[in-house]
Formats: structure tokens, C-alpha cells, sequence
């Protein structure tokens, strides 16, 4: 399948679990598609690139290992993702990535994972947390932000601080999400 192909393909991607496990699938099954994937995911003005953040954040979900070859592509343009329906899908990607390379299980991503994708990652998150995001993405960005935070220091108190200065202008799922992280930020540093 063409890139043009996958393009005219995504169109019939919606928000039903079934035609995203579908697509994503499709590109578990055929990896050649994940590169083209990413290049209309990353094409940040087009509304497809929205349904091809969907598709990608469910095969990420199924096969997180799949996007080890493109980690140096996902993390470069993370950052560039602005529409809404595009940035949750990839602020939760990037909590698997964080997840997976902190885990105590063995994972593919802990040796894949470089210091200059966690640092992209890093800047990704902080942009959710400070931007006017919706709750989800700054949800996941939180739990991200909180586990690099075991590794660098500097994190857990701008995270904090961020996240107290924001806490009575959020909604009751953020100011939930928050007090939790908040918590473990205060026990981690006893």
C-alpha cells in the first residue's frame, strides 16, 4: 500500500474502537505503513493526520515495540502536533514510551529509548501542561512528566509547580489527577 493509498484509507477511520484496532492492525501487519503513517500523522494542518494519530496510538497500544525503528521521527515532531483530536492520541504514545522504559518488567523500549527522545518527550509534556490543552493530554503529560522526573530532578519540582498554579483554574478530573500526582511527588522527595 502506496502512502496516497493509506491517506485515502484513513478517511474511514472514526472514533470506533473497532475501525482503529482495524487500521492499526493493518499497519502491525504491514510495518512498511508505519513510516507513511507518521509522515500524514506529522503533516500537522491536514484533519486526516488526526485519524492517522488515532490508528497510531492503538497499534503503539497493541505493539508498542513497532515504533522503535521511528523514534527518532515520532519524538523530532511530537512537539508539532496542535490539533486536539491529533494531540491526545500522541501524548498518551508518549506515555507508553515513558511507561515502558520505566517499568520494572524487561522492555524493548528501555534500550531503544535515548536520553535525546526522553528530552523531546520532556519538552512535548511540559508544552501540554502549560498550553490550553484538554485534560487528557495534560493527564498524560503529568504521567509522564512525573516518572522522568525519577531520573531528572529538575522535573518534579516545575511539575509541581505548574501544577499547583493551575489547579484551581482546572476541571474536578485534572485537580484529581493533579492531588494524586502532587502526592507522589511530596513522597518521593522524603
Amino acid at each position: 500500500m502506496t502512502k496516497d493509498q493509506l491517506y485515502n484509507e484513513l478517511n474511514y477511520v472514526n472514533h470506533s474502537r473497532e475501525k482503529r484496532l482495524y487500521y492499526a492492525n493493518l499497519v502491525i501487519d504491514h510495518p512498511e505503513l508505519v513510516q507513511p503513517l507518521l509522515e500524514i500523522l506529522f503533516d500537522v494542518d491536514d484533519k486526516i493526520s488526526c485519524r492517522a494519530a488515532w490508528v497510531f496510538e492503538f497499534m503503539c497500544g497493541e505493539r508498542l515495540e513497532a515504533i522503535i525503528p521511528h523514534l527518532d521521527m515520532f519524538t523530532q515532531h511530537v512537539s508539532k502536533v496542535h490539533l486536539d483530536p491529533a494531540v491526545r492520541p500522541v501524548a498518551k504514545v508518549c506515555e507508553y514510551l515513558i511507561k515502558a522504559y520505566y517499568s520494572k518488567k524487561d522492555h524493548k523500549i528501555k534500550a531503544a529509548l535515548t536520553e535525546t527522545h526522553r528530552e523531546k518527550i520532556v519538552e512535548a509534556c511540559f508544552d501540554w501542561m502549560i498550553n490550553d490543552e484538554k485534560i487528557a493530554p495534560k493527564a498524560y503529560s503529568m504521567n509522564s512528566l512525573y516518572l522522568l522526573g525519577t531520573e531528572y530532578h529538575w522535573i518534579h519540582p516545575e511539575l509541581a509547580m505548574i501544577l499547583e498554579r493551575d489547579f484551581q483554574m482546572q476541571s474536578s478530573g485534572f485537580k484529581a489527577r493533579a492531588k494524586h500526582i502532587l502526592k507522589k511527588i511530596k513522597n518521593s522527595d522524603e
